[in-house]
């Protein structure tokens, strides 16, 4: 029987365990699940374990609001006693957060492999955090399950054909999940308009004073015309006053049920989210990304979303011409058929 210790943290990595969790029922394999406690807050956390019906944590640790370094710091030490006792043959992690790397490093200073689910991503901008991460963790990862083509090049193209490590392209595993829950959704409890776009925000690169101020500012401008439904990340609402917004809808953050009824209903989406990027792909809505880059190359390059930064003046010019500027085809399948969690079943037989 093989043990593995799977790593979460962080809202988008609740959400792919779920199908990962009902996948592994397969297989003779003991999890031992770690919530790191990156996100705290009851509605970004617990919620979906309670909503996704997910396995409770076999540790749960307290690790949100820290500083970068004393975030990955502290669950690295933590992380580290854990596998010590538990001794697992593999450390899963996903994605991109400090959660992720910092686990990342506690599995291979003891010599456990590593296996990266999300790996290859590259927006190849090294201010963000989430890329520093994603490039050190798939460095001293064992198997490297990629989630597009363009995935797998990248990794090729840094050499990594060379090293011992194993890449797959399994296809995205939150596909899955939005097969998966897409029945289940859930009406959030918010007056909703015949017409309305969501919007989040809460990357690091547009959590100062002047990024917001021209963000809600072209959303207000926005929402004067079109209801804007905006669930205020906890980061986000260190920084703002939702009082001074008249015409924006802000709520709480909502479950994942929630945000799959908005997605199949909304017109839009405006968003600096990696995740919800892709999963409006998945429900055919064309996508504002509120960055200068984006780990999701080809949603840009066939311009299902558009770049368009945090000017208040480029979000106004896109969102008025958003029906001529993305492409409305949605032919392309990048993303696979939503079996990325048995195709890693399927590499983790190899060891059994």
């Amino acid at each position: 029987m093989l043990k593995i210790a799977i790593i979460v943290g962080a809202r988008p990595q609740f959400i792919k365990l779920a199908p990962l969790q009902l996948a592994l029922k397969s297989l003779p394999v003991q999890e031992v699940l770690i919530h790191t406690g990156q996100h705290y807050d009851t509605n970004m956390s617990e919620v979906f374990f309670r909503t996704l019906k997910l396995h409770q944590p076999h540790y749960i640790l307290n690790h949100g609001g820290k500083s970068h370094g004393d975030m990955t710091g502290a669950i690295l030490r933590d992380v580290e006693e854990i596998l010590l006792q538990n001794k697992p043959d593999f450390t899963l992690v996903f994605g991109d957060t400090n959660s992720t790397l910092a686990a990342a490093l506690a599995s291979i200073k003891l010599q456990i492999p590593i296996i990266h689910i999300e790996a290859g991503l590259r927006s190849f901008d090294h201010k963000m955090p989430e890329e520093i991460n994603r490039i050190l963790t798939d460095r001293i990862s064992k198997i490297l399950c990629c989630p597009t083509q363009n995935a797998i090049q990248n990794l090729i193209n840094e050499g990594f054909n060379s090293f011992d490590c194993i890449i797959k392209n399994t296809g995205d595993i939150m596909k899955d999940s939005s097969l998966l829950f897409e029945k289940f959704a859930k009406k959030p409890p918010l007056q909703l308009q015949k017409k309305f776009t969501i919007c989040t925000i809460h990357r690091q690169e547009n959590l100062n004073k002047n990024a917001l101020e021209n963000i809600f500012q072209a959303l207000e401008i926005i929402a004067q015309n079109t209801q804007v439904i905006l669930p205020l990340h906890p980061s986000t609402k260190r920084y703002i006053n939702p009082s001074d917004y008249k015409n924006i809808t802000f709520s709480s953050p909502l479950s994942y049920l929630e945000m799959l009824y908005l997605l199949k209903n909304t017109q839009s989406v405006l968003t600096d989210s990696g995740g919800l990027q892709k999963e409006a792909y998945f429900f055919k809505k064309p996508c504002l990304v509120l960055r200068e880059n984006s780990e999701w190359s080809e949603l840009i390059m066939h311009k299902y979303n558009l770049l368009v930064g945090n000017k208040t003046h480029t979000i106004l010019e896109s969102f008025a011409n958003i029906s001529k500027l993305c492409n409305f085809s949605y032919t392309q399948n990048f993303y696979g058929n939503g079996d990325a969690s048995q195709k890693i079943i399927e590499i983790l037989k190899e060891f059994l």
